[in-house]
């Protein structure tokens, strides 16, 4: 039987090979971006020659995701793109970045898990192109039977400064939902989002009673029809609070992590995720766990969670990550600390 809410180290494939078939609700996962930092483990993706070579080792871990996931079950990734560059990082020996924002201390001391890896030439990019490596994945993903089902742009509204004067600072990152079958799990409800006021008055119209307007006097309209939204919960005053449709650009501030694992997600990224595509009670996989962020979020809103992880030293700030955070909310559910 599997045993669930724990962490596993070792290489994502291999480990996933041990695991069941159709056990797994969703998967939430970001993988290592290609060429961006060097961990120093054996086995590490991100580190492969070319991009071709890349998307072939995330193809051959996530092929083994597709398997253990239910026939409901979706997978949703966060993956950025790179550059093809000039074989020099942003230190050139390719050491640590001594300059990463300690926010516990308020300082600049300190240093993150992971070297900065020099960017490289990439076969068939001229030095300075943008690789596209989301868009090879998500076509190689299809291409080995999984549904694309959406892109998501997650927008940041604080992005990490970038000192380029011959392009615009990047504020996005693509995420991907794709899916095992045809049909799946999808719970918009649980992520529907309110609509503008402006667009509840409109809805609110009796169109057929309707004329014409101030710009168009006397025209009259047709077949069209207002209609409520779908979703609908109750304010705090008493009032309805009218939902629509989740968007999908998903406006989400980075949040800073005073661990050390640098290529943190923020927990409401996951957290939308999550709701969307795994009932309470079910299963969410994090195959590329880093830091923790999908277990904690996934075992707070009651799912359980199963990740993997590669390097020994993140499966330690992993778990006392998800220590920390879990017992957090069980105080706040005890009232015992609050918000």
């Amino acid at each position: 039987m599997l045993e669930l809410n724990r962490v596993l180290q070792g290489d994502a494939y291999t480990v996933l090979k041990s695991l069941p078939s159709n056990c797994i609700n969703s998967c939430v996962t970001s993988p290592p971006y290609y060429n961006l930092r060097d961990y120093g483990i054996k086995g590490q993706i991100g580190k492969e020659r070319t991009p071709k070579e890349y998307i072939q080792n995330l193809v051959k871990v996530f092929s083994e995701v597709k398997r253990t996931l239910r026939d409901d079950g979706t997978l949703w990734i966060v993956i950025g793109d790179s550059y093809a560059g000039s074989h020099q990082g942003r230190n050139k020996d390719g050491t640590r970045n001594e300059t990463v924002h300690n926010y516990k201390q308020g300082t600049n001391m300190g240093t993150v898990i992971g070297n900065i890896a020099p960017t490289t030439g990439v076969e068939s990019c001229k030095p300075k192109d943008l690789i596209g490596i989301p868009w090879m994945l998500a076509f190689a993903l299809r291409d080995a039977g999984f549904y694309l089902r959406q892109e998501i742009i997650w927008y940041k509204v604080n992005p990490m400064p970038e000192s380029v004067r011959d392009r615009c600072t990047k504020a996005h990152e693509t995420v991907f939902l794709l899916s095992k079958s045809r049909r799946y799990y999808f719970d918009a409800e649980a992520i529907a989002e309110p609509i503008a006021n402006s667009s509840y008055m409109r809805l609110r119209q009796d169109i057929d009673r309707q004329t014409g307007s101030m710009r168009v006097p006397g025209k009259t309209n047709g077949n069209m029809k207002a209609s409520a939204p779908k979703y609908c919960i109750q304010s705090e005053s008493g009032e309805p609070n009218m939902l629509r449709n989740k968007r999908s650009v998903w406006t989400i501030a980075t949040q800073p992590f005073g661990g050390e694992h640098f290529a943190t997600f923020p927990p409401e990224l996951a957290r939308q995720c999550i709701l969307a595509s795994c009932p309470v009670g079910g299963t969410v996989l994090d195959p590329f766990l880093g830091s923790g962020t999908t277990a904690f979020v996934a075992f707070n809103h009651g799912r359980n969670y199963l990740g993997i992880e590669l390097n020994p030293q993140s499966v330690k700030l992993a778990n006392k990550r998800i220590r920390e955070e879990t017992e957090q909310v069980s105080l706040w559910n005890q009232g015992i600390l609050h918000k």
